[in-house]
């Protein structure tokens, strides 16, 4: 099987989110394709099954398959754009959350994502527990893998300076993961998601969460392009426009590894 390593929303070697990315002729069994990115121990492995004039795409965390995952469709186009298909500009990958359509702009690879617009919630005491305060706002998604909750803080210093309990994080229920979100200094707004419950306590950079985000704000700071930067150890930095029911997701992404499972 082949397969390749991308570092996504950046374009630095050892930055940005690395996801793995089989390309395969058909996607093996669901429990195969999770064994794969358990062993792979990465927060996404793609699978990539090339169509006639489309593709087939999966994400898997090592603990599920997810609806939705924005650098592992990154690293995908990448891999599409340099060695399945060399050249193509415009892939349409064919997901559980419909089609999503990639372009390739210069050295930028831009996500066309459904926006997923979140509902407020007045108070939490576990959260507030988690952060040591009550945040500014709160706010919640909710779908078949689960909550994710997205805490607003008051400066991009608070979210640098967040130490996680990550079993205190896994307390939240029915929880896919938490966001924490602040305005941001060097750009428009800045993040941090923890996931602990799907395998990654700390997400180096999160397409997906951005499709809550970019919405939030883009009505908080009354413009529709903005600049994001995920504040992980590994950091990135994600081009982001909000085009009202979908939003635009940009990226860099670089090579890591290129080889063959041997399975």
């Amino acid at each position: 099987m082949k397969y390749y390593v991308v570092d996504a929303f950046t374009d630095q070697i050892f930055k940005g989110n690395p996801a793995g990315v089989c390309v395969v002729d058909e996607f093996p069994d669901t429990s195969f394709m999770q064994s794969i990115a358990y062993e792979n121990n990465l927060s996404e492995t793609a699978f990539v099954v090339p169509r006639d004039g489309y593709f087939d795409l999966k994400w898997f965390t090592p603990e599920l398959e997810m609806d939705l995952c924005g650098h592992a469709t990154l690293a995908s186009a990448y891999v599409v754009h340099h060695y399945v298909n060399p050249g193509l500009m415009e892939m349409n990958f064919h997901t559980l959350s419909g089609i999503l359509n990639v372009v390739k702009k210069e050295d930028l690879f831009e996500l066309n994502f459904p926006a997923r617009i979140s509902e407020k919630i007045d108070s939490f005491p576990l959260i507030e527990e988690i952060l040591g305060a009550a945040p500014i706002e709160l706010y919640a998604t909710r779908n078949q893998v689960g909550t994710r909750y997205y805490a607003v803080l008051a400066a991009e210093e608070k979210i640098e300076q967040f130490v996680p309990d990550f079993e205190l994080i896994k307390k939240l229920p029915q929880s896919f993961g938490l966001v924490i979100t602040a305005k941001g200094s060097s750009s428009d707004f800045v993040s941090r998601f923890f996931a602990p419950h799907a395998g990654v306590n700390e997400d180096p950079v999160t397409g997906s969460v951005h499709c809550t985000l970019i919405p939030y704000w883009s009505e908080k700071l009354g413009k529709n392009k903005l600049l994001a930067r995920q504040l992980s150890k590994r950091g990135g930095v994600l081009y982001c426009e909000n085009l009202a029911d979908r939003v635009s997701i940009g990226g860099h992404a670089v090579l890591y590894l290129e080889g063959n499972l041997q399975i």
